[in-house]
């Protein structure tokens, strides 16, 4: 039987379904009653039939800080996706971010060798990638600067990942896929799923950086045949395509029939704007919407390589058009 943890979420959510959808038996830890929600929004995005595919799911509810109920959502495992993460970019957040993101991880990795786990599939980020020196193409040969600019966010899924190479160390196989930003279905009130609801209300700005996309269709099809094939202790660049933030909130608004954004976001601008948000959060405690890190990420030109992927599992990504497409005409249909 398989294990996803982070089933909620929007990689576990349309994994899962497509788990489902072969027929294999699997579990699924869930935190709260009320996300569950978004496991059912997401595979109505698929079929209208998505209350049977549902309940083909064993459901645990278990966090993967407790220890306890994980070793009982690890009963029959034999394979694990962990998805599960906490994603913040606040600095306030960072001891929630290192226990969730590093501690949860390690919880994982050591029931995965305790009870004799054939394999582990690990969702972390480009963010644990290096910093790209003149401009050149970021590839999985880019190693993690700690010295470098990184996020809170960036720190925790180091660690995470660290634990999981730890793992490989202690003879457990295991795979590492490191996404750009994920453009997916079915949860618009997080993650991506909200540029689409942004979008539709209308962008006045544009930032002059890059982005990194890819859908999150080619990302669970991806993790699937990494672990079905014959390959082990191995990370993996998965982004499609790098646009300009421009042309990628041009692409949001026409998807949800709006105009475009106007006006270029300066770096004054966005200084002034991570310093108001600053002060908005210390008078009323409201949770950051950009901060000094995300000001900077949002004005950088990077460039991410999945050619490794590309020819290690013959794969084309989705054209990032098509998807931003498609997920924009399901948000018209759902959530209005």
């Amino acid at each position: 039987m398989i294990l996803v943890t982070g089933g909620t979420g929007l990689v576990g959510a349309h994994l899962l379904f497509n788990i489902v959808n072969k027929n294999e038996q699997v579990k699924a830890i869930y935190r709260q009653e009320e996300s569950l929600k978004n496991v059912k929004q997401v595979f109505s995005t698929y079929t209208e039939n998505y209350q049977t595919a549902f309940d083909k799911i064993v459901w645990v509810r278990a966090d993967i800080l407790d220890i306890p109920a994980l070793d009982k959502a690890f009963e029959d495992i034999t394979m694990v996706y962990h998805c599960a993460a906490f994603v913040s970019f606040e600095t306030s957040k960072y001891h929630l971010l290192r226990r969730t993101n590093i501690e949860g991880t390690a919880n994982i990795v050591n029931l995965c060798i305790d009870k004799g786990i054939k394999k582990l599939c690990h969702v972390s980020s480009i963010s644990t990638l290096g910093q790209p020196i003149n401009g050149e193409t970021i590839t999985e040969s880019v190693h993690w600067n700690p010295e470098g600019d990184n996020s809170v966010y960036g720190i925790s899924k180091y660690g995470a990942e660290m634990q999981v190479w730890r793992g490989a160390q202690e003879g457990l196989k295991v795979v590492i896929v490191n996404p750009g930003v994920i453009l997916g279905a079915g949860i618009w009130h997080s993650g991506t799923g909200q540029l689409f609801k942004k979008a539709h209300r209308g962008l006045s700005f544009y930032t002059r950086g890059t982005v990194p996309l890819i859908d999150v269709k080619d990302v669970v099809t991806i993790m699937i045949q990494l672990m079905e094939r014959n390959i082990q202790n191995e990370r993996f660049i998965l982004v499609a395509e790098n646009w300009t933030y421009k042309r990628f909130l041009d692409s949001l608004s026409r998807s949800v029939k709006q105009g475009p954004p106007q006006i270029l976001a300066t770096e004054f601008m966005l200084n002034m704007v991570w310093k108001l948000d600053w002060i908005k959060h210390v008078l009323t405690g409201k949770p950051r919407k950009i901060t000094k890190h995300i000001a900077k990420v949002l004005q950088k030109e990077k460039y991410y390589s999945s050619l490794k992927i590309e020819k290690t599992l013959d794969y084309a990504f989705v054209p990032i058009d098509k998807t931003v497409s498609a997920i924009g005409l399901q948000y018209l249909k759902q959530a209005q």
